[in-house]
């Protein structure tokens, strides 16, 4: 047996809250919405971790600004601060070179991120999960069984089915599904609140379509100023209330 796996749960012991967050599909903001609910948690006075696990197209760092460089190791990997988050991405090892890993590697791969990892105590650990419902994903479901998912989703047909897939996925793994959160809202859909409702999931309301987001990328200062921002802050507080 690989002698990571009895450390991973020592790792993770300090947090008291693991939020997975998940959707199945890249580009609806899965990403956007991690790293904004990590940073709304950290300037609402909790202790926030924020664990970018799409280990091929990592992108939190690039949104909270986070600065490059191999991170401080004693006994294991401290995360480093990142406007108040503590933070952690396959990036503070490999900086701006690709990682492509198949197979065993990406079993391996996070594998060695959990285990290393000093979180230390927090009142929640937002991890961003990889997309999709390969490999990766169903590592990190095994591997982090205090998890429990907030599911993003949006008006789009094609992104509701492959939500659809990710929520019949996780009821059958027996998961606990916090809710689900429709992303790039603008306004007058139910079509989230359906799905939700289909899989018998709590629906948490709907993150507006914010044409000033892109604009903040790379700037923590400037995110939390948005709409956007302001809406995910109150997910943040319904999730841990």
């Amino acid at each position: 047996m690989d002698p990571r796996l009895s450390v991973v749960g020592a790792r993770l012991a300090g947090a008291a809250r693991i939020i997975g967050v998940t959707g199945g599909k890249g580009g609806i903001g899965k990403s956007c919405v991690a790293s904004a609910l990590a940073l709304a948690l950290a300037r609402g006075g909790r202790k926030a971790g924020l664990l970018d696990l799409d280990l091929t197209g990592p992108t939190d760092h690039v949104i909270l600004g986070a600065a490059a460089g191999f991170p401080q190791e004693v006994h294991g990997v401290e995360p480093p601060l990142c406007s108040g988050v503590r933070f952690m991405s396959v990036t503070c090892f490999s900086g701006e070179r690709p990682v492509p890993l198949r197979g065993a590697d990406v079993t391996n791969a996070l594998l060695e991120i959990l285990a290393i990892t000093r979180w230390g105590e927090l009142d929640a650990l937002i991890i961003d999960m990889p997309p999709g419902l390969g490999d990766a994903a169903m590592d990190c479901v095994r591997l982090i069984p205090r998890a429990e998912y907030l599911v993003v989703a949006n008006a789009s047909r094609v992104v509701q089915e492959t939500v659809r897939r990710n929520l019949r996925l996780l009821t059958e793994l027996k998961v606990p599904v916090r809710g689900v959160v429709e992303n790039m809202g603008r306004g007058g859909s139910d079509e989230v609140r359906r799905l939700a409702a289909e899989h018998g999931a709590p629906f948490l309301g709907s993150l507006p379509f914010d044409e000033t987001l892109e604009e903040t990328i790379g700037s923590a200062e400037r995110l939390a100023r948005t709409p956007f921002f302001a809406a995910v802050r109150a997910l943040g507080d319904a999730l841990l209330a």
